[in-house]
């Protein structure tokens, strides 16, 4: 009988641990102010003619990282002065590091000059990120 109710305590927790990391999934997230130096490759990926650069980091075998490109890279096609770049973390880890990115993919917004405006961890909804963006952009959608 201690079984069963240990095997149901699993159970449990492994299902509230699922609905807690589904509801994370994707969630824009306000940045916290730091007031830290962007590694190298962040700072070569922004484009100084884009209001917004979506900076994603992602690794090789990461499959959602392909989702949020497929998000991504249409978003920013069809939004003026949004830009997206991946970075690819997988042989530099020390980049995700300073920035302080613990899963991938994850997306953080930046202004030209370096200032992170939010950040998503795993894949984005377009239209939740696109409206929180909005006081950054200068235009609307296409």
């Amino acid at each position: 009988m201690t079984g069963l109710w240990v095997l149901a305590a699993t159970l449990v927790a492994a299902v509230a641990v699922g609905v807690l990391l589904k509801a994370r999934n994707g969630r824009v997230r306000e940045a916290k102010p730091a007031a830290r130096e962007l590694p190298g490759p962040v700072t070569a990926a922004l484009d100084p003619a884009s209001a917004v650069t979506l900076v994603q980091i992602s690794t090789t075998f990461c499959a959602p990282c392909r989702h949020a490109k497929a998000v991504l890279g249409p978003l920013a096609e069809r939004t003026e002065g949004l830009h997206h770049v991946e970075l690819d973390v997988t042989n530099q880890p020390e980049v995700a590091q300073s920035l302080s990115v613990l899963r991938t993919p994850t997306t953080i917004a930046l202004t030209p000059d370096g200032r992170e405006l939010l950040r998503v961890g795993g894949v984005p909804k377009g239209p939740e990120l696109l409206a929180a963006l909005q006081p950054h952009l200068t235009t609307r959608t296409l």
